[in-house]
């Protein structure tokens, strides 16, 4: 069964992505998808390739029926179900609803050293067997998309911890993120 969220009528998918929308008007612009990677802590290079890769592929997925794609490739966070890829953990169903039960089976299946959160070999394990055949694009977001939460937000001993990732999911962990690095900037 999927579940909505509790911040007004935006799915949990959509809460996920607005915490890019820098200026919160429900589009999602490549400097706001950068702006967004460094406030998480992320540097130059993988903000800028991650807002070109990632408007890239979900602004034209998302525009605004009857609108011609845009060149300044905006993401319209309300379409953000239109850019679910394959070879996902399916933890967001079709319309972007979270799945608890898709979210306790990562764990399930996946985490043999701890009950509670991921080595990266388990990561990895995980992203092979959600491999849907000859979906390269699906592989490679996948990818991308964990492997950079990992480098994230492991911790000391090399693990990423369940609430870690359902705080992922729902978007609380990147405004989570943001406080944290503006609060060590102050007392450094």
């Amino acid at each position: 069964m999927a579940s909505n969220s509790t911040n007004g009528d935006m799915t949990p998918l959509q809460n996920h992505v607005a915490f890019f929308d820098r200026n919160k008007d429900g589009v999602i612009y490549p400097w706001e998808t950068y702006q967004g990677f460094r406030a998480i802590g992320c540097d130059v290079v993988l903000s800028a390739v991650s807002a070109l890769l990632i408007n890239g592929f979900l602004g034209p997925k998302t525009r605004l029926q009857g609108r011609l794609p845009s060149p300044l490739l905006p993401i319209n966070v309300s379409n953000i179900y239109k850019g679910k890829h394959g070879s996902d953990s399916g933890v967001y169903d079709a319309e972007g609803r979270f799945v608890p039960g898709k979210f306790e089976e990562i764990f399930e299946k996946h985490s043999k050293s701890k009950t509670n959160a991921l080595t990266s070999q388990e990561l990895s394990e995980m992203l092979r067997a959600n491999r849907v055949p000859k979906d390269y694009k699906g592989w490679v977001a996948s990818w991308t998309e964990w492997k950079i939460l990992y480098f994230l937000c492991k911790d000391k001993d090399g693990l990423l911890h369940k609430e870690t990732i359902r705080a992922a999911y729902d978007g609380s962990l990147f405004v989570k993120m943001e406080e944290e690095r503006a609060s060590s900037q102050k007392k450094a």
